[in-house]
């Protein structure tokens, strides 16, 4: 849901901390990360630190899973014996490198995944589908591309462009489809008013 909502990457959304969620605000930051004690280290882009805004439901769905939670486990969505088997025994023999903080913090995401989407029907499908299509919704709804830009994270407009001009392209059908039933009751009304002046 939180994926949804934000267009977070499957990296923002595993490296998310209780810090960077303003339940007041009703918004998630992506924010790099130090490394400290509890927190590894993090990198993003200039772009790529952004916040982003989260629903009523979500809000609630995360205040619930944060009452859930023991204390002491900063991380959002990483289950606590994952993080604790990282901080255990990855970090303290030093195999915990900058680039696992983004590749290997789940290692069956992936298969977990695949069970949601077999239960849900879908054949195939990426972690990444939910990203494009939270962000197919921004424009749907009458997003700018360039408020669309900013809170994707994209460093290019040239990546935005091609979400909206996908979306362009179902609005041009939509429009294309209205226009044809408008002309066609106009001319259902011209012939009923010519029938009516030839009698």
């Amino acid at each position: 849901m939180v994926a949804l909502a934000t267009t977070m990457r499957r990296a923002e959304l595993l490296n998310c901390t209780w810090a960077d969620v303003d339940f007041d605000a009703q918004a998630i930051e992506v924010n790099a990360k130090e490394n400290t004690k509890d927190t590894w280290e993090w990198r993003i882009k200039d772009t790529d630190h952004r916040t982003l805004p989260l629903t009523e439901d979500i809000v609630k769905m995360l205040v619930d899973h944060q009452a859930q939670q023991p204390e002491g486990y900063p991380y959002v969505f990483i289950p606590t014996p994952r993080y604790d088997y990282i901080q255990k025994v990855l970090r303290p023999k030093g195999t915990w490198a900058l680039t696992d903080a983004r590749l290997k913090v789940l290692n069956n995401l992936r298969r977990q995944f695949n069970k949601i989407l077999a239960k849900a029907g879908i054949k195939k499908g990426t972690i990444h589908d939910i990203r494009r299509t939270a962000i197919t919704m921004w424009f749907a709804n009458g997003m700018s591309e360039h408020d669309v830009m900013v809170l994707a994270g994209h460093s290019s407009f040239a990546t935005t462009h091609e979400f909206y001009l996908a979306v362009a392209d179902d609005l041009i059908h939509r429009a294309r489809i209205a226009t044809a039933q408008g002309m066609r009751q106009k001319m259902v009304q011209k012939l009923f008013e010519a029938k009516k002046c030839l009698t």
